[in-house]
């Protein structure tokens, strides 16, 4: 980025905060500020189900309701959309936190500021697949992981978190399974389905669909071996939490508002018929374009997992996360849990 953009960004950055509310209640938000320029804010997406607040939030405008001209940015994982906040190319990224994330906060390019999937103890959120040649095979439960191969896109991330978690609650060394590195998350899709892989864990927009298409079998959920995982958390550069607070305060209550939206309608279930397939035509633009409407709404409300209210950040859970990367050698032992994390933006649970 250079030097005139950094200034043009800190500039405008300056002329919102004065009016610009908090996250927990000062006065005047960008909202109310008409006369301001739309800020540029670029945000990294993935095209998954669990990403809906996104495409809510652009969709009712609440975005450009907080003076935020947003541009989505997509990515296939989480490593390369960390490089691109690192290097200011995207504004802020919300997926699994990763290595490449961590590495990247050790050198104060990023921080997490906040949370948004997590799973939910008694609530069906992830789902722990076995291919049908395993489950044929024996691969009924994820105690029988032993000696099987499990699919992962990248070493650090979320899927290698959720084999360690799988294999620690059922007392099987992590060694004893076999990891896959695919990339990419329909390399791990087609792998499964072909019987190339044994086992896989991932959200239950695409595991539900799996399992209805008879691509795949469910042996177990994540929430029942990691009650209280983060899934995905949101993220900035260091510069942005720092430097661009009212810009970053803005895309928060913008984006919780979405999360609202999204929750009633899906998880909750108290809006109406007509405000859950508003919802599920929103997504539909962004998300499984290639089927018919019906059938994404149904993918997206049979897999739908709870977001966190305003974004808040399972403490205990990421921290969690930072020490494992720590214990594999992933990250440097000295990275602590302030160099990651900024918890100045949102609540802490």
């Amino acid at each position: 980025m250079s030097k005139f953009q950094l200034s043009r960004r800190q500039t405008l950055a300056g002329l919102s905060a004065a009016g610009a509310m908090s996250v927990f209640g000062a006065p005047f938000s960008l909202s109310a500020r008409a006369q301001d320029a739309q800020i540029k804010a670029v945000l990294g997406i993935i095209r998954l189900a669990s990403q809906a607040p996104s495409f809510i939030a652009m969709e009712r405008g609440y975005f450009k309701a907080e003076n935020l001209d947003m541009e989505f940015k997509y990515f296939e994982a989480a490593q390369p959309m960390a490089v691109a906040i690192a290097g200011g190319d995207v504004d802020y990224g919300v997926t699994a936190m990763s290595g490449g994330l961590i590495n990247l906060a050790e050198k104060n390019a990023v921080k997490v500021i906040g949370g948004s999937l997590q799973e939910e103890k008694g609530f069906a959120g992830q789902i722990i697949l076995a291919s049908n040649k395993a489950y044929e095979a024996g691969l009924t439960e994820p105690k029988h992981l032993a000696g099987k191969s499990f699919g992962i896109t990248t070493a650090g991330s979320s899927f290698h978190f959720m084999a360690y978690k799988i294999a620690k609650a059922n007392n099987i060394p992590l060694s004893e399974i076999t990891l896959r590195p695919l990339q990419k998350v329909g390399a791990v899709v087609g792998a499964l389905t072909s019987g190339q892989i044994d086992a896989w864990a991932i959200q239950p927009s695409i595991a539900k669909k799996m399992i209805a298409e008879g691509a795949a079998k469910q042996i177990g959920l994540v929430s029942d071996v990691a009650p209280d995982y983060q899934v995905t958390t949101v993220f900035t550069s260091t510069k942005n939490a720092a430097e661009e607070r009212a810009k970053t305060e803005a895309f928060i209550r913008a984006y919780s508002k979405a999360i609202d939206d999204y929750n009633a309608a899906l998880v909750d279930k108290t809006a109406s018929a007509e405000e859950v397939d508003a919802i599920a035509k929103f997504v539909h633009k962004y998300v499984e374009m290639d089927l018919p409407f019906e059938q994404a709404k149904a993918n997206l409300v049979n897999g739908a997992m709870r977001i966190n209210k305003g974004l808040a950040l399972s403490l205990g859970s990421v921290t969690e996360q930072l020490n494992w990367f720590k214990d594999e050698k992933m990250v440097k032992d000295t990275i602590t849990p302030e160099m990651l994390f900024d918890t100045s933006y949102v609540k802490t649970i």
